[in-house]
Formats: structure tokens, sequence, C-alpha cells
């Protein structure tokens, strides 16, 4: 088996995604970490689903292990850093997640009040995460925000991160009213106590059943909206 280095198979993904004829087709782009990028090798991630319902191209640019606050150059413009994921095209909607990385690798989920902060502040109107959206939207597109899953409640890896996620979710339901063209949706109900389905083997990332779930719910949205 040949294995290619992370970085220069994200740089060869990112390189293909601009340079392809749907590419230039495309009017919807996915941004974010892991979340969004998961199941993809089984064309059932998020993005995947948003196509399939809708019957149109989706550039997928999201990145496994990415942050709203990357500061590494090279590997930031791999992917690494979602606001390097953006790139002006003729997008009328992109689909964004981000910052579970930062609170989880960042801060352990635990003393995060100034990452927090600096994602997203109380009002939603500061932070990493508002002034990507603000540039996406002054180029015209309608941005959908995607919220985390939380713990299954099972002996997961993220059961720290539920006070964490509860508070990011309320900046982002702020941000969100700041703007008719920007929708917060939540992902916080959707797991009940103890139910595995809706995670991978790890108990963190998205089932395909969870994949499908969001993604229906992404393209629902886009459906009414347009």
């Amino acid at each position: 088996m040949i294995r290619i280095p992370f970085l220069l198979l994200s740089l060869l993904f990112l390189t293909a995604c601009g340079d392809s004829p749907v590419g230039r087709e495309a009017r919807i782009l996915a941004m974010g970490d892991s979340m969004m990028a998961w199941n993809g090798l089984s064309g059932q991630s998020i993005p995947d689903v948003v196509a399939s319902e809708l019957q149109e191209p989706v550039i997928d640019r999201s990145v496994t292990g990415a942050r709203m606050i990357y500061r590494l150059p090279i590997s930031g413009a791999a992917g690494l850093s979602i606001p390097k994921q953006y790139r002006a095209g003729p997008w009328d909607w992109v689909i964004l997640n981000g910052g579970g990385n930062d609170l989880l690798l960042g801060c352990g989920c635990a003393v995060c009040d100034r990452k927090l902060d600096k994602l997203i502040s109380d009002d939603g109107a500061q932070g990493a995460l508002p002034e990507l959206v603000a540039r996406i939207r002054a180029a015209g597109a309608k941005v959908i925000v995607l919220g985390y899953l939380r713990s299954p409640g099972r002996s997961s890896p993220i059961e720290a991160c539920r006070d964490e996620g509860d508070i990011l979710d309320a900046r982002l339901t702020q941000l969100a009213a700041r703007d008719d063209g920007v929708t917060f949706l939540p992902a916080a109900g959707l797991v009940p106590h103890g139910d595995l389905s809706f995670h991978a083997a790890d108990r963190m990332h998205p089932s395909i059943k969870a994949s499908r779930v969001i993604g229906g719910m992404v393209a629902t949205v886009i459906r009414q909206q347009n």
C-alpha cells in the first residue's frame, strides 16, 4: 500500500476541488472539521447527504482535525485552519462548523472561558466564528452553521465538553439572530441518553445515521430558503 502523508493528501484534495469542472458549477460549499468530513470515505458525510438530497454538487473542503484558530501557515493552508478553507466562488450557500477541536484540544473542555471568547463573544458579534461568517456573508452567500452532537453518555471522550457545547450553541444562536442570512442548526437534542446509534465507534464522531439526519436538516433549510 502506498501511504501519502496527511498534509500532502490535504493539499492534493484542495487543489482538485479548486480546479474541477464540478467546482466551477457548484453553488454550495461545505467547510469545517471531522464532524463535517466524517463518513466521507463511504460517500455518506453531511455534505454527501446534502448533495444527494438536493441532487446538485456540494464542494466539501472540511478536514479532520481542523480548528477555527490555527496559526501554522502551511498546514493551515492545507485545511487545518477552517477560515483558510474558504475561497471566493459563486456560492449561494456555505455550510460551516467549527470550534470543537479548539475546545477539546486547546483547553481540554475544562478551563475554556478565554478560548470560548476568542471563538465567539457572548453576544455573537465578535470572535473567529463571527469574523468568518461576516466574510462569507459579505461575498453574498447564506450561511448554515452546524452545532455539535453531544455525548451519548456512555464512555465518550467528549463527555466533559457538554457545558462548553451548550455555551457555544447559545452564542451561535445569538450570531444567527443578528443576520437573516445566517441559520444555526443545533444538534444537541438529537442524541437520547445512552443511545449509541448517532455516534461512530469512537463515541465522538457522527455515525452514518447522524450524518444522514444532519444532512437532511441542512437540505431542508436550503429548500425552504431557495
